[in-house]
Parts: C-alpha cells; sequence; structure tokens
C-alpha cells in the first residue's frame, strides 16, 4: 500500500477490525518512511451482474452510481451513514443471490425502493416520484395512500400525510 502522503511504497498495518456485518475490514496504517498514519476500507471484490438499461445498453454495475440514487433521496433525512451503507449493501446483496449474469436496470430500481421503503417514507417517495416518472400531485398522492395502507407508521415514522388532508377528486371540475 503507498503512502498518500510521501508515495513511499511501504507502510505497515497497526490496527485491523472487520464491521458488524463482516463485509469490510477497516485497517489503520502508518507509513514508515514520513510516519503519517491513515484509514484504509477492504472489501470483497466479487462480479456482479450487468445491468441491461430501459433503452437496451449494457452497462457494469457502479455501486457509487447506487450510492448517490440513495443520497439523493435522503437528502437532508433523519438516516444515518451507516443505515444508507447497509441499504445499499442490501441491494448488492440482492443483486448477487438473484443468480444472474444481466439485470434489468428496472429491477434494482425495485430492489432500492424496498430499501428506501424501509429506511424512510418521504425517501421513498421523492425516488419513487422519478423511478415511475410522476406526473401530477394526483400521482404522489396515490402512492402516499398506497404507502399508507401498506405500511401504517412503520418503524416510528410519522404519517406522510395528516389526518386533516381532504383527497383530491379526480372526477370533480375545477
Amino acid at each position: 500500500m503507498h503512502c498518500p502522503f510521501c508515495q513511499h511504497t511501504d507502510t505497515k498495518v497497526i490496527d485491523s477490525r472487520a464491521s458488524e456485518d463482516g463485509a469490510t475490514i477497516r485497517r489503520r496504517r502508518e507509513c514508515e518512511a514520513c510516519g503519517e498514519r491513515f484509514s484504509t476500507l477492504e472489501t470483497i471484490e466479487i462480479k456482479l451482474p450487468a445491468i441491461i438499461k430501459s433503452d437496451g445498453r449494457r452497462d457494469t454495475f457502479d455501486a457509487r452510481k447506487l450510492r448517490a440514487g440513495f443520497d439523493k433521496a435522503l437528502q437532508k433525512r433523519p438516516v444515518s451513514e451507516e443505515q444508507i451503507e447497509a441499504a445499499v449493501r442490501a441491494v448488492v446483496h440482492q443483486m448477487r443471490m438473484s443468480g444472474e449474469r444481466e439485470l434489468p436496470s428496472r429491477r434494482i430500481g425495485e430492489f432500492v425502493m424496498g430499501e428506501l421503503r424501509k429506511l424512510d417514507h418521504v425517501g421513498y417517495v421523492r425516488f419513487a416520484s422519478v423511478y415511475r416518472s410522476f406526473e401530477d400531485v394526483a400521482d404522489f398522492r396515490e402512492e402516499i395512500e398506497k404507502l399508507e395502507r401498506d405500511l401504517p407508521t412503520a418503524n416510528g415514522q410519522l404519517p406522510l400525510l395528516g389526518a386533516d388532508v381532504v383527497p383530491i377528486d379526480r372526477n370533480k371540475k375545477r
């Protein structure tokens, strides 16, 4: 491992710790030349399925894009970094367990929605609005009502719509 400070080629490991789920190892290292200390994170590298985009193109899986999707959906929401990382790992695990060599991007989107649904209802609705191309407020309301029917205030989350909100009558003329 090269030192990120002086580029010396030899560093020694001072401490190693496995993550709770055992999927990563954090190592504390020290450069033998300059004495600086730094941490590295090691993960197992397993070939994941190729992604089939909606236009038919095939692309390699990029965990950074997956993480960016979670970050965007959960921006300014009370969800910890550890919870987001666990959700990303869960999606990657589902991809691995599919046993497929290629997966449609739609299926990965469904995996993400499943994890977001458990984490944060607002983040879930944000992601769903883009993923399912909501066109108007009625689409949002429909998804929120479905979510509230399926998961009544699960995980200690507050209801998305208050009791005083009157549903929109789509048949009513304005």
